[in-house]
């Protein structure tokens, strides 16, 4: 069982390397390998570069094992795909979406789109190992419900899992998005970081937390909502029903509310364009404009930035991480954005937090929840089944 975790984590190893990272002996060690080989639960797959004699073979998880299903539910988009056990992509499908439209409707396009991308890579429901779901709320992570989602109030204790089990005999696991995020960013780093923040800016704004190498979710499941913190009292009502909200004042709707005002009032020629041929604005138009030298959104996106950083400041000097990671839909703004909530960050926080802090944009990008969501279904499945196939 330890073994099988540690390929996977590893992405790969020999059996050298793994007898080492598991304090075993080589023989130990090659005894337990051969016996999973035989088994059909371990491959060795292509040569590792020569130190000196033979050249070692890479061990991983066997393909035969089956594939996994991961699931990111964004408040606005919807991405599904089929992955090998190493996370190797078969097939993916993202689409728009709207989470208010509760689980009814949202599920049943999620199984619709599982059924025809299990299809296309030539596989069935029989062949899923597991399933990792990611959704943009507080969720009781082990009964797999959302919890008071304050983006989705009608999933409100909604059973995923159940809905799901009609079809598939594979375990389901659901949890918050930025946790996904959070764990994709540990499974991509090795685990080599053992304590860091996952920011995913959006719709909303969460945090996931990475705590000696572990997701933490807290006592309810609940860790990490950050976009509830109050950066102004007497800023605007929130959906949450409390007054400024760094969600409220700094996610996305936020930027393009500024936007829209500063259109019609006059401010920004470029973005007024923008409303007047598209009838919207949005971020990924805020960033451009800036980077076209525009004032006015220029100015929208250091409010923006500011204020996520006012919020992490406080978060920074009570967590001490030595990484914040930023994803989520805002990072298509640019720079700037970054450059803003960096310097809010730094100015704010305590100079023994931040001395060794790296703030940067998340290095997987818009795949983080895609590759949480199967991280997720891969070790828990692990867990759950042991060396069972």
């Amino acid at each position: 069982m330890r073994l099988l975790e540690t390929t996977f984590w590893s992405a790969g190893g020999s059996r050298h390397a793994m007898a080492e990272q598991l304090g075993f002996s080589k023989s130990k060690a090659n005894g337990l390998i051969a016996g999973l080989v035989d088994q059909g639960l371990l491959a060795e797959a292509g040569l590792q570069r020569s130190s000196g004699g033979r050249r070692p073979e890479n061990l991983q998880l066997h393909s035969g094992l089956g594939v996994l299903v991961g699931v990111d539910i964004g408040a606005t988009s919807l991405d599904v795909a089929v992955l090998r056990p190493d996370l190797s992509v078969l097939a993916q499908h993202d689409e728009p979406a709207d989470v208010r439209e509760g689980p009814a409707v949202v599920l049943a396009r999620v199984r619709t789109l599982m059924r025809e991308l299990l299809a296309r890579c030539g596989h069935a429901a029989k062949d899923v190992l597991g399933i990792g779901i990611g959704v943009p709320g507080p969720v009781n992570f082990e009964i797999g419900q959302l919890a008071n989602p304050p983006l989705m109030p009608a999933w409100d204790s909604f059973s995923i899992r159940d809905y799901l089990r009609e079809d598939y005999a594979a375990p389901v696991f659901v949890d918050n998005d930025v946790n996904l995020m959070a764990l994709g960013e540990l499974w991509r780093l090795r685990r080599s970081l053992q304590n860091f923040l996952v920011i995913k800016i959006g719709t909303g704004i969460g945090c996931g937390i990475v705590c000696h190498g572990e997701v933490y979710r807290g006592a309810a499941g609940s860790a990490g909502d950050v976009g509830h913190i109050c950066v102004d009292q007497e800023g605007p009502r929130c959906h949450c029903g409390n007054l400024g909200c760094v969600e409220a004042m700094a996610a996305g709707p936020a930027i393009t509310r500024m936007a829209v005002q500063a259109a019609e009032a006059g401010e920004s020629a470029a973005l007024a364009e923008v409303l007047r041929l598209h009838g919207r604005i949005d971020a990924v138009d805020v960033g451009q404009a800036s980077r076209g030298g525009d004032t006015a959104a220029n100015a929208i996106i250091q409010r923006a930035g500011s204020l996520i950083g006012q919020m992490l400041a406080s978060v920074v000097n009570f967590f001490n991480p030595s990484h914040v990671f930023i994803g989520g839909g805002i990072t298509r703004i640019g720079p700037l954005f970054l450059a803003a909530v960096r310097q809010s960050v730094y100015q704010r926080s305590l100079a023994l937090s931040t001395r060794h802090l790296e703030i940067q944009y998340t290095p997987l990008g818009m795949q983080g929840g895609l590759v949480g969501a199967g991280v997720l279904a891969m070790q828990e499945t692990l867990k759950a089944r042991g060396v069972a196939p």
